[in-house]
C-alpha cells in the first residue's frame, strides 16, 4: 500500500467548517468530509479575524492608485490596513503550509476571481485576488492554491491534488536533510516530473547528482526552486504520452505482439481523448507486477495522491483550458 505525506492545507473557514459568511451561511462543498482523512486542515476567516461580525454588511475591493482597497460601502470603513496587518502577521506564524483552498469571489480570499470595483462604479468590475489570498501567494509561492468552486473540475482537481501531495512529500524529504532522502524523492517522482517538464526534470537530476559538491541547504533550496518551476503548469497530453511510452520501454521486449498492439491502440485512444489515462496506466501497472519491475511500480506518476480521492465523473467547466490560470 502506497504511503503519502500528510499535507497541511489552509482553508477558508466558511467552506464546510462554520457559518461565517457575510450572510451567516456556510458553503457546503464536501471537501472537509472527503479530504480530511488524508490531510490536516487549518481553517481561517480573515474577515472575522479583523473584527467583522456574522452576519455583516458586505465588503468589496476598490481599485486605487496604490493598489486595491478593501472597504465596507454601507459604513464607509476602510479595512485595507487591518486586513493587511492580519494577513502579514497570521501568515508569518502559520508555519509549514503545503496548500490553500480559498473561497471563490471573496474580497479577502478569492484567487483571481474577486471583483475589483472602480471608485466611481463606472463600467464592469475587473477581476483580482482578495487581500488575504494575495498575501498567501506571496508568502507561500510554492504551495498549491485553489478555490473551492474550481475543484469541481476534474482536471483542476487532479492537478491541485498532484501538486499538493508532491509538495508535501518534498517537505518531508527535505526535513531529513539527507542526500539519500533527496535521491529517493527524485527517483520515485522521475516519471511524474518528466510529464510536467522534461527539461526541468533533468535539471533536478543534476542537482541531486551534484549535492555532494555543495551544502545540504543549498541543494535543497535549488531543488525546491526547480521543483516549484516544474509544477507551475499541468502536464499536457503529448507530454503524458511521452511518459507512458517511456515506461512501456521497460516491457517491450517481454510482451507479445498482440499486447503491444493493444497498448498502442489504447494510447492512441487516450491521445484522442476517447479513454482516460487510467486505461493506459492499468496495463503498465499490471506489467510492472507481472515482471516484478519495482522501479516502474514505485513511480508516483501512477498514484500521485491517494486512490480514494480519485473521481471518475466527467469534468465540469470549459475543459483543459481552465488550467491556464493556475
Amino acid at each position: 500500500m502506497t504511503s503519502f505525506a500528510r499535507p497541511r492545507v489552509v482553508i477558508s473557514r466558511c467552506i464546510d467548517f462554520d457559518s461565517c459568511r457575510y450572510n451567516g451561511q456556510v458553503v457546503r462543498a464536501s471537501l472537509r468530509e472527503e479530504l480530511e482523512p488524508w490531510l490536516d486542515f487549518v481553517p481561517i476567516c480573515p474577515e472575522l479575524e479583523i473584527g467583522l461580525g456574522v452576519p455583516r454588511d458586505p465588503i468589496r475591493l476598490v481599485a486605487g492608485v496604490g493598489g486595491e482597497q478593501l472597504v465596507q460601502p454601507s459604513t464607509g470603513r476602510d479595512l485595507t490596513q487591518p486586513m493587511a496587518r492580519f494577513t502579514r502577521d497570521w501568515l508569518s506564524d502559520a508555519g509549514e503550509v503545503d496548500g490553500f483552498i480559498l473561497k471563490s469571489r471573496s474580497p479577502s480570499c478569492g484567487v483571481g476571481s474577486a471583483k475589483v470595483h472602480r471608485p466611481d462604479d463606472s463600467g464592469p468590475p475587473a477581476r483580482g485576488s482578495g487581500l488575504f489570498a494575495a498575501g498567501a501567494q506571496e508568502r507561500y509561492p510554492r504551495a498549491a492554491i485553489e478555490e473551492e468552486t474550481r475543484l469541481g473540475n476534474l482536471l483542476i482537481r487532479d492537478f491541485f491534488l498532484t501538486k499538493l501531495f508532491t509538495v508535501a512529500a518534498f517537505r518531508e524529504a527535505a526535513a531529513q536533510r539527507s542526500p539519500a532522502a533527496l535521491v529517493d524523492f527524485h527517483a520515485r517522482n522521475k516519471l511524474l516530473l518528466m510529464g510536467f517538464n522534461q527539461t526541468r526534470m533533468r535539471a533536478l537530476g543534476r542537482i541531486v547528482a551534484e549535492q555532494k559538491l555543495t551544502s545540504a541547504d543549498d541543494a535543497l533550496e535549488r531543488y525546491g526552486a526547480e521543483l516549484d518551476a516544474a509544477l507551475r503548469r499541468a502536464p499536457r497530453i503529448p507530454a503524458t504520452v511521452n511518459v507512458v511510452t517511456h515506461a512501456f520501454g521497460h516491457f517491450k521486449k517481454l510482451l507479445t505482439r498482440r499486447e503491444k498492439d493493444h497498448f498502442f491502440e489504447t494510447l492512441e485512444a487516450y491521445r484522442s481523448r476517447h479513454v482516460p489515462l487510467s486505461a493506459v496506466n492499468a496495463m503498465l501497472r499490471s506489467w510492472a507486477a507481472r515482471f516484478d519491475a519495482g522501479y516502474v511500480a514505485g513511480q508516483s506518476f501512477f498514484e500521485p495522491y491517494p486512490a480514494a480521492l480519485v473521481r471518475l465523473e466527467a469534468a465540469r467547466g470549459r475543459g483543459r483550458d481552465v488550467l491556464d490560470r493556475v
